[in-house]
């Protein structure tokens, strides 16, 4: 089964993804680690790098394209990123979007970075905006359209282990046999196909 997490900075989606992964026995596939680690191999922060990703779509392009071939690979594996759902496409059996509100993300975000909430939530801010004309320009994504997701959690209601509950139940309760369909994603580019 391949299960994607996606959802804005400071929703969850490392922890769930993580424990859901440790949970199930599966591999699990980091994004936001990808995008993390090219950053930091290039001396930048994520927010840098995402401004300089707005002038190299290659940046970009190649995270996505490992998604993409990872998912369609995939067996046994939790797929994590703000577009895993997006490129993992058609090869998703659950899709799962994590949401919660800015002033909670950012308070998250500043407590993991040791950053002050109102730096958190300005850099957050302008990441997500940066990212959704990315994602609008690449691929015809609109990230604000939930309607491909499964699932769909407000993280601000529920402590991780209550977000992974209701994920796992979810998963328990999937039997390929009863499904009458996924949610199709349409209309993307995989330009990199």
């Amino acid at each position: 089964m391949l299960i994607t997490v996606s959802g804005p900075a400071g929703s969850g989606k490392s922890t769930l993804a993580a424990a859901l992964a440790d949970r199930l026995g599966y591999d699990h596939v980091s994004g936001g680690d990808i995008f993390r680690d090219i950053a930091a191999e290039r001396d930048l922060t994520p927010l840098e790098l995402n401004r300089q990703a707005e002038d190299d779509d290659a940046i970009d392009r190649d995270l996505d394209r490992r998604l993409r071939t990872t998912a369609r690979d995939a067996d046994e594996l939790v797929l994590e990123s703000r577009l895993a759902g997006w490129m993992a496409g058609e090869y998703a059996d659950l899709k799962v979007w994590l949401d919660a509100p800015l002033e909670v993300r950012a308070a998250r975000i500043a407590d993991r970075e040791d950053k002050s909430v109102e730096t958190a939530s300005e850099e957050t801010r302008a990441r997500a905006e940066s990212e959704a004309l990315r994602y609008e320009e690449y691929y015809d994504v609109d990230i604000a359209d939930l309607s491909i997701y499964d699932l769909v959690v407000n993280t601000a209601r529920w402590g991780p282990a209550g977000v992974e509950g209701l994920v796992a139940d979810a998963v328990d309760a999937f039997d390929p046999a009863t499904d009458e369909g996924k949610t199709p994603v349409t209309g993307i580019r995989y330009e990199f196909d």
